[in-house]
């Protein structure tokens, strides 16, 4: 199938303008056919002429949540100067997640700045991670947000799914209609020898612990089309390149 790659598994590799360019057009070669723009300086211009000139359209970015919220009309327009139409969040502060109120009321602005975006024909992702299973007078925030938030859709991650200890498929059923854009992310069991302790960590997609020939096909069904590679590490391994490469082969190969 195709498939995205999260540039954020990348950001080692996209610091000037010249290696994002460079780095887009391997990532093309290597079977990637769009791009989630994260984990570099984000200007709108570098990254339009960057997306025409290696063929690879951005379906996706990570923005701050202070413009999201305050300035929606001009990220609205600078995301059309790319050609995305899908706003995202790669996180909300954790000090906000864990005080219940101010995590109620930044819901509700979230919401409300997703709904300016839904009307001007934009949606709003929310990226998350494991914390989001954190509980408030036993809800999850992640729940909390399904059922107070209709205008916020989720960057699905199966890897945060994993850590979180929650149940992916029930999740993603439960999602329907709202994870337009996913990260394929493994999670897998590492040993060190050093400290003689196991411990989760990432890996190429089919190298973990995640049976993505079930969970793809549940995310099609929810309305997926967005699916987007994300190995948040390879930026620290020493090839982060052919980290990835390993990533689109299984994914074109067995999905």
């Amino acid at each position: 199938m195709d498939a995205g790659i999260n540039l954020y598994s990348v950001r080692n590799k996209i610091k000037t303008e010249e290696d994002f360019l460079k780095t887009a057009r391997e990532l093309r070669e290597m079977g990637y056919t769009y791009m989630q723009f994260s984990g570099g300086v984000y200007d709108p211009e570098i990254i339009a002429r960057v997306s025409a000139e290696s063929d690879l359209p951005v379906c996706l970015t990570h923005v701050p949540m202070d413009r999201i919220i305050n300035d929606t009309d001009a990220l609205m327009r600078e995301h059309e100067r790319f050609g995305c139409r899908n706003i995202g969040l790669g996180a909300m502060p954790t000090s906000i997640i864990a005080d219940a109120e101010a995590f109620r009321q930044t819901v509700e602005k979230l919401n409300k700045a997703g709904e300016k975006m839904h009307e001007n024909g934009f949606s709003f992702f929310y990226h998350h991670h494991h914390y989001e299973f954190y509980k408030h007078d036993g809800v999850t925030a992640f729940a909390y947000m399904i059922e107070n938030a209709p205008h916020i859709h989720f960057t699905l991650d199966t890897y945060w799914v994993q850590y979180g200890g929650a149940d992916i498929l029930p999740l993603i059923r439960r999602l329907h209609g709202r994870i337009g854009c996913v990260h394929l992310k493994d999670h897998r069991i590492a040993w060190d020898p050093e400290t003689k302790k196991f411990s989760p960590t990432f890996a190429p997609v089919g190298e973990g612990t995640l049976d993505f020939q079930k969970i793809v096909p549940e995310m099609r069904a929810a309305g997926t089309n967005c699916f987007l590679v994300e190995q948040d590490n390879a930026a620290t391994l020493p090839d982060t390149m052919d980290e990835v490469r390993r990533s689109i082969a299984y994914v074109k190969t067995n999905l």
